[in-house]
């Protein structure tokens, strides 16, 4: 299978890039320019991308890679300071831009390039630079200008080097993916060879070889990534692999014993499931203060965990359901900055005594892990349930968390998720959910004066998570779940809705 190799050097867009090839049907990975040259043989690419940075290349310092890289007889595709870079070591210039570009700018492509087939001559890009080619490489030629920029994009179709100073892979670009595809389709003769198909196989082969006759436990939460983790680990090595489920109360409606259902009815996984609301519940009294509560939750959750894992014995692997932006976010994938630490990345937990990490979605991003649990034959209702984050309703609780909240909340929950579903929406914002808010308000149900809580409801649309748009939901939509939740849930008069985008706040409320 052809593969491609993404060259990081720090830019905000670059998992976007691995991303848009991905959805093009061909492998990729993004690794820290600093890979040196026999770690990039190793990988044996069948072509490298160099992402944007916010480096300059003429400043003291600056990222750089070994001109050897484009010794090797494959394509490149050079973006922004890619382009800037292959410039500089190949023998042209660049300088600081007399006009810088940022935003949506206006391109004209010379119409003879393959970068650009199918491309109109005019098109939108999306620019975001202060430095600019002054002179292209020996050797390559100018196939797109802006008004601003001279060499917006340049090749050298001999040798199958491309660099283009806008980004194609935003979705600001009007014809960005085709342009991608042209690279990939056009310029490196790939073809569409990565699918979740293919990769059920690599991967079961893969699990049965560092397995072997071994023993694994997966902690499954119920969500996404651990149940497809454990539909394809149950597909590997079977009866080997052991499940526990710790049930700590703050999941929605129905869901424990729905994932228990699938996970063991069809796919005959070993679940075992703990119990153990009271005990969070106990542990979680009196306490209002949101990071106190995410803590206890974690630390409780990991207690539970390991006094069940003693339970079952010798056991060699620990099974997780890391997933690449996972990787990549926590610094471990490439150059750029770490975003957020993830609890399952970076090591064994010092907690129980296993010899290896088991991690057979590591090389997914959050859609591919939806296909593949398709293709495994987990239901769709699982497949494309809500992200949850770990501390469950318990951050979707202002306040102190109690049995009463709770059974409050999901049943709140449950109507705005089945609604969205009914008008076609579930899948078009990226989530949503309702929270219980601590104040309570004054209302009149059935001429009697109420004074109960407010139920708010959020929707976001994002691409990454670390920025999002509160979602334009439609009046009537919002009118019919208002006046479901205040009719059929007790102790809830009122129903807000969060129009905050991402920032200044965060998607969860807590």
């Amino acid at each position: 299978m052809k593969r491609v190799l993404i060259l990081d050097f720090g830019g905000q867009y670059n998992l976007l890039v691995a991303r848009r090839v991905r959805e093009s049907g061909v492998y990729c990975e993004i690794k820290s320019y600093r890979i040196s040259m026999d770690e990039v043989r190793d990988f044996a690419p069948d072509a490298l991308i160099f992402t944007g940075g916010p480096a300059t290349v003429f400043d003291e310092g600056a990222p750089m890679v070994d001109k050897a890289l484009f010794e090797m007889g494959i394509p490149v595709l050079g973006i922004c300071y890619g382009m800037q870079l292959m410039m500089h070591l190949l023998g042209g210039a660049c300088r600081r831009a007399d006009t810088r570009e940022y935003g949506k700018t206006e391109l004209r492509q010379s119409g003879d390039s393959p970068l650009f087939a199918g491309v109109p001559e005019k098109a939108i890009y999306w620019m975001s630079h202060g430095v600019e080619v002054e002179r292209p490489a020996p050797g390559f030629r100018i196939i797109a200008s802006s008004a601003g920029c001279r060499h917006a994009a340049v090749e050298n179709a001999e040798k199958r080097l491309y660099g283009v100073q806008f980004h194609p892979e935003v979705n600001h670009t009007e014809y960005g993916r085709q342009i991608l595809e042209n690279f990939l389709y056009s310029v490196c003769g790939f073809t569409r060879e990565w699918t979740m198909a293919s990769y059920v196989e690599e991967a079961i082969a893969e699990c049965r070889a560092k397995i072997g006759s071994g023993r694994v436990l997966l902690a499954l939460s119920g969500g996404v990534d651990s149940s497809v983790a454990a539909a394809l680990l149950q597909r590997a090595v079977g009866n080997q692999l052991t499940c526990i489920f710790v049930d700590h109360g703050l999941l929605r409606k129905d869901e424990g014993d729905q994932v228990e259902e699938v996970m063991t009815r069809q796919f005959h996984v070993d679940v075992r499931r703990v119990n153990a609301k009271d005990r969070f519940l106990g542990k979680l009294a009196g306490v209002t203060e949101p990071e106190r509560k995410r803590k206890i939750i974690g630390e409780e959750f990991i207690r539970v965990f390991e006094a069940e894992a003693k339970k079952i014995g010798k056991v060699e692997f620990l099974a997780q359901g890391t997933i690449y932006p996972d990787v990549v976010e926590s610094g471990l994938g490439g150059e750029s900055t770490v975003i957020k630490s993830h609890h399952n990345v970076g090591g064994l937990p010092d907690y129980v005594d296993f010899e290896d990490i088991i991690e057979p979605l590591r090389r997914l991003f959050k859609d591919e892990v939806r296909q593949l649990g398709l293709e495994l034959g987990l239901p769709e209702a699982l497949v494309w349930r809500q992200p949850f984050p770990g501390p469950g309703l318990g951050i979707r609780i202002i306040g102190e968390v109690t049995e009463e909240k709770l059974a409050i909340l999901r049943e709140a929950d449950a109507i705005f998720r089945e609604e969205m579903a009914n008008a076609g929406l579930d899948r078009t914002a990226s989530q949503y959910f309702a929270a219980l808010t601590n104040m309570r308000s004054v209302g009149v149900m059935g001429d009697e004066r109420t004074y109960d809580y407010a139920v708010a409801l959020r929707s976001v649309q994002t691409q990454d998570f670390m920025t999002a748009t509160w979602t334009r939901l439609p009046w009537e939509l919002l009118d019919k779940v208002s006046g479901r939740i205040v009719g059929e849930v007790s102790h809830v008069n009122r129903v807000l809705y969060d129009v905050t985008s991402k920032p200044p706040a965060t998607v969860e409320l807590e």
